[in-house]
């Protein structure tokens, strides 16, 4: 495992008072533009230059868009900034897996984390700073929700994850070859449909396929069980959809995800059979954490399959990634080899999650910052 604890060269106090342009939409982004002085005639054509530049080719300073005249350059590096988040720390695990703490503003970190595999590449990127949900197998639910992130820092852990693996085309890797980045996964920190309009406009700049150009196959949300949000999900966003189950019976999901005392199992299913868009080719993942003793039988399992009739589905069993204080042992090989079984039996796929990161807490359920909410008598100073 490699760690280094670092700070990027902090920005100055221009670029600290400039308003940043990641995360604006393409309207958004128009009125920026109008709101500069740019001819009206000239708006569409600017936007998509700046997009471009921004979003496919990872520009750092306005000052590179050469297609641009100086004088608009020189418009837009006076009033707005590129700025990435501040690198806290670098951690690299012994399997390859990176994770990157990351600085949004004075107290306030969040944890994106890069799994290669062979083949494609896997970005974990948060959507809230801390959690609302407390799941007690989550080491992320141990931190008290700060805020939501807003859509640039959403889309802005992407752009810092390509700019540290060198994977912007045309700039280190090549415009013709294969990105390391090639999957996106809304399942670090905090619950994305608590923050949906957020999401929903990151999600749309990072699918655009004249920008980062990820398709939204490739893109997935997972959700601890918000069942209003699910049929708007589809609707609106139209990614793939994992859910955060880990139980059968409401009396242990009640404990190990407290937000089923309010969306109870029955509810959360009905919700997933109708999830806009669900087809074979377009499965809900179902994420289920094998914990000793609480979770992990053979009944647990064939209730498992019952619940899944009528919808396309697999299922990830993810041995607990334990974490320091936590109240949970991992299942046994042979008690996951088991529930795998009745899964595989009753014609669903049900991969076993490989580990990844565990040795530098990147791993599912570990992620974490020291992040507290402030009083506004505390923000004031008083």
């Amino acid at each position: 495992m490699q760690s280094t604890l670092l700070a990027n060269d902090p920005p100055g106090l221009s670029s600290l008072l400039k308003m940043g342009l990641i995360g604006l939409s393409r309207v958004q982004l128009e009125d920026t533009l109008r709101a500069l002085g740019i001819r009206e005639q000239a708006l569409r054509m600017r936007q998509n230059q700046i997009w471009h530049w921004v979003y496919h080719r990872g520009a750092r300073s306005f000052l590179e868009m050469t297609n641009i005249s100086k004088e608009v350059r020189q418009l837009l590096a006076d009033a707005y900034s590129l700025e990435r988040p501040t690198i806290l720390s670098r951690q690299i695990s012994s399997d390859g897996t990176r994770k990157w703490l990351l600085s949004l503003g004075p107290g306030i970190e969040v944890e994106t984390v890069y799994i290669p595999e062979e083949g494609r590449g896997t970005l974990c990127i948060s959507s809230q700073v801390g959690c609302t949900l407390n799941c007690t197998f989550c080491h992320t639910g141990t931190q008290k929700l700060v805020r939501n992130l807003t859509p640039g820092e959403i889309v802005a852990q992407l752009m810092l994850a390509r700019d540290e693996l060198d994977d912007w085309p045309e700039i280190g890797v090549g415009g013709g070859e294969a990105r390391a980045i090639t999957n996106i996964v809304m399942m670090g920190m905090g619950e994305p449909l608590y923050n949906f309009d957020n999401v929903a406009q990151a999600i749309r700049i990072i699918a655009d396929g004249d920008g980062f150009a990820i398709s939204k196959r490739r893109i997935t949300l997972s959700t601890a069980g918000v069942v209003p949000e699910i049929k708007r999900c589809g609707d609106e966003i139209g990614v793939m959809l994992a859910i955060s189950l880990h139980a059968v019976r409401d009396d242990v999901r009640d404990r190990l995800v407290p937000l089923n005392k309010k969306y109870p199992i029955n509810e959360l299913m009905n919700a997933c059979r109708a999830y806009p868009g669900l087809a074979n080719s377009r499965r809900i993942t179902f994420e289920y954490v094998m914990l000793k003793g609480v979770n992990d039988s053979v009944t647990d399992a064939k209730e498992l399959v019952r619940l899944l009739k009528g919808i396309p589905a697999k299922v990830n069993l993810i041995p607990f990634n334990p974490w320091p204080g936590a109240p949970y042992e991992c299942s046994d090989s042979q008690t996951i080899d088991a529930f795998a079984t009745v899964l595989l039996r009753a014609g669903y796929a049900s991969p076993v999650r490989k580990p990844r990161g565990r040795d530098i807490l990147a791993a599912c359920g570990q992620l974490k910052s020291t992040s507290e909410k402030q009083r506004a008598s505390q923000r004031r100073g008083v």
